[in-house]
Formats: C-alpha cells, sequence, structure tokens
C-alpha cells in the first residue's frame, strides 16, 4: 500500500496561469486574470481563456508515483462530433515521460448558434502516473489545452517542492485557435509548447480560440504581466468573424501595441501576421462551421467583391500589419514583425494541408513551432539568446 502525501495546489506550483479561482472543491486556473474576465460578457471567450493551454504543475521530488485529481469540463458543440478526451503529459526533468486521462468529467454542450450553454455534471476523477525513475527530478504536468480543469488534490509517494527557478526567460503570447492548440495531440504538442522546449523559455500562452480580435483587456493583461519576450499572432480572428474594417484594424493594432508599451517599453515584442489559410486569403469572412461526412469543417459566407468597402481578408491584414510594424519600429527598435506564412505557407499547405479548412493538425503544429524556434529563437532571431528585459515583476 502507497503511504501518499497530500501537497496543496496553489500559485507556487502552477506556471502558465495568470489567475487560480477558489471552488469548492479546489482551485480553476484561469488564463486571463478576474478583472479582464468581468469586462466581457461573450460565453465563449469565457470558456476558451479558462481552458488551461500551457499551464501545468511543476514540482521537484523523489516520488516515483503520482496521482492529480481533478473535475474536467469537456465541451461538446451541438451538431458536431464530439472532440477527444484531453490528455495530461507528464514531463520528467523536461522529457516527455508519460500521457494520461482523467475519467468522469463535466459535459458542456454549446449551441453555436446562439452560444446558449448547457452543464450535465460529473464525478471528479484520477490522473496517474506510476513507475517514475527514482531520484530527485523536475516533474511538470501539463493539463489538457481545450478542457477547462479544477486541481482538487496532488498525491505523491516522496515529499514534494516547488521547482526551483532555472532564471530561464518568460515568453508571453498571444493569439488564436491555431496558438490556442485544441487540435494538437496534447498540451506539449502545441506549436508554442514545442517552441518553447526548443527556445528553453517558459510559456505563458494568450492564445485564445476565436478571440485574438485586440482586445483591450487582453492588451492590459499583457502589459501587466511580467515577460523577457512578447509575440503577438493577430489577424485571422477579425477575419473570420468579420469583426471590423480596415478602417478600424489598424487603429486597432497600434493601441494594442501601445497598451503593451506601457508596461514592457523595451522588451522585444514580435508581431506576427497569420499562417497561409486558403479559405481566407482573398475572401472575408465571416466563416461558420458545418458537418460533412461526420466531420467538421469550415466554410466562408464573405464576398471577394466586398474589398473595396474596406472588408478584411488575410493579405489586407499581412499588408496592414506589415505597414504598421514597420512605422513603430523607426522608433521601437525592440519591435519586429513575421510574415505568418513563413510558419506555414503554400508548399506546407501542400505537404499538411489543413484537415477543417482553417487549423493545422499535430503534424502542422510541429512544423509551425519548429520554424518559429529557428526563426525566432534561432541565431539572429527576435528572441535570439542572451536578451533578458522584464519590466515588471
Amino acid at each position: 500500500m502507497t503511504d501518499w502525501i497530500s501537497t496543496p495546489l496553489d500559485s507556487h506550483l502552477l506556471r502558465g496561469a495568470l489567475d487560480l479561482e477558489r471552488t469548492a472543491l479546489g482551485v480553476r486556473p484561469h488564463r486571463l486574470p478576474a478583472w479582464a474576465r468581468e469586462q466581457f460578457p461573450d460565453p465563449f471567450l469565457s470558456l476558451v481563456e479558462a481552458q488551461p493551454s500551457g499551464v501545468r504543475l511543476a514540482f521537484r521530488t523523489a516520488a516515483t508515483a503520482v496521482e492529480l485529481d481533478v473535475l474536467p469540463t469537456r465541451t461538446v458543440f451541438q451538431g458536431t462530433p464530439p472532440l477527444p478526451a484531453g490528455v495530461y503529459d507528464l514531463l520528467v526533468d523536461g522529457r516527455l515521460a508519460g500521457r494520461a486521462g482523467a475519467p468522469g468529467g463535466n459535459v458542456l454542450s454549446v449551441d453555436t448558434t446562439t452560444w446558449s450553454t448547457t452543464l450535465r455534471t460529473g464525478p471528479a476523477g484520477t490522473v496517474r502516473f506510476a513507475g517514475l525513475p527514482s531520484g530527485v527530478k523536475d516533474i511538470e504536468i501539463w493539463l489538457p489545452q481545450a478542457e477547462a480543469t479544477e486541481l482538487i488534490a496532488l498525491r505523491t509517494d516522496a515529499p514534494v517542492e516547488a521547482a526551483p527557478d532555472r532564471r530561464r526567460r518568460i515568453w508571453l503570447h498571444h493569439g488564436s485557435s491555431i496558438s490556442h492548440g485544441p487540435n494538437a495531440e496534447g498540451p506539449t504538442a502545441t506549436w508554442p509548447a514545442l517552441a518553447a522546449s526548443a527556445g528553453g523559455v517558459e510559456l505563458v500562452n494568450l492564445g485564445l480560440s476565436g478571440n485574438a480580435l485586440l482586445d483591450p483587456f487582453t492588451a492590459r493583461t499583457m502589459r501587466d504581466t511580467p515577460a523577457d519576450l512578447i509575440s503577438v499572432k493577430v489577424g485571422i480572428n477579425p477575419v473570420n468573424s468579420d469583426a471590423m474594417r480596415l478602417r478600424a484594424f489598424g487603429p486597432a493594432v497600434h493601441g494594442f501595441l501601445d497598451t503593451i508599451r506601457e508596461g514592457h517599453p523595451f522588451t522585444p515584442l514580435l508581431v506576427v501576421s497569420p499562417v497561409l489559410c486558403p479559405l481566407q486569403e482573398d475572401t472575408p469572412g465571416p466563416v461558420v462551421p458545418e458537418t460533412v461526412d461526420g466531420k467538421v469543417t469550415f466554410r466562408v459566407l464573405g464576398d471577394p467583391g466586398d474589398l473595396a468597402s474596406g472588408r478584411l481578408t488575410l493579405n489586407v491584414v499581412r499588408a496592414e500589419l506589415a505597414r504598421v510594424t514597420a512605422c513603430r519600429a523607426a522608433d521601437d527598435p525592440n519591435l519586429h514583425y513575421l510574415d505568418g506564412r513563413a510558419l506555414y505557407g503554400e508548399a506546407d499547405f501542400a505537404e499538411l494541408p489543413l484537415p477543417d479548412r482553417l487549423h493545422p493538425d499535430s503534424a502542422g503544429h510541429r512544423r509551425i513551432g519548429e520554424r518559429f524556434a529557428e526563426l525566432v529563437f534561432g541565431a539572429g532571431g527576435a528572441f535570439a539568446a542572451g536578451h533578458r528585459s522584464r519590466n515588471l515583476g
């Protein structure tokens, strides 16, 4: 019989979360702070910010067995096939050493026509990892990137202490669903997680599916979050939601960057335009989901002839992002721009097409992560080793 040691779950053991909400059972990590969550009424944003992409437990222990009690909330979109259940990735001394699921959990059913939701409650479950190598080691448990997760209890067969600060640079990233990564095979397989591992940095992932919309509360959150490196991958959500016209887009980008610079005046700041998505290269949104042969795909409703009225396409937003960053970079030598097609372009689409016409699969995430690591963290890149400029914290 295992002699378990229970360790309280608090902010000392968590990385990648900006807030912890106390619940009746334990704690729920959030990727936006409480004040920001109060400023938006949109239920979909509330849903995705609570999905802990990039959030992980990090601790040092000699334990050979670990149990984590959790209550996941899985999301089902009505009329579409259910998504695979989320998984928990175990890293031992930085290497993937296990992957497990959690039984039970709640199910949140979403009506995509009204965004109304119905919650079916379920029991908590336990994630188990056993047979770990002996001796003191650093352990990380990455939470499912697309399931809201309440953390209830952590048990180990040896004492636990918070992982030591390895003085790695903190990379704060904001983007859309491609950065959030619900289509990746696991939480360490999203492209930001892969790039962070290759670059030897600590990731704070503010990839918010459908919600990279230049919201002021997101900019203020980034302004107030300690970071050594910052990237903003924007453009596709204003297009596929048909949320704004060109007249509003350019000033919104300026305002977003202005706010970040209030808290991080000298931090390397990278603006990344959308990766290739043939669906919307030259056709405005909105984009809507549909089910074809039992699989979810997307189609676009806009008219390419509407560009004269200021409607946005991916080519339009890339040109505007390049213009805005070039204008600002004249007075901001730490501001950089990267065309997203350098991460995933026409040749990549021919080799690794987007399965639903909008999102990359795990192979696509690997390609984007590898390219980002090479172009941005590599020699001569905007985030090349050696630069540390943490303005807050």
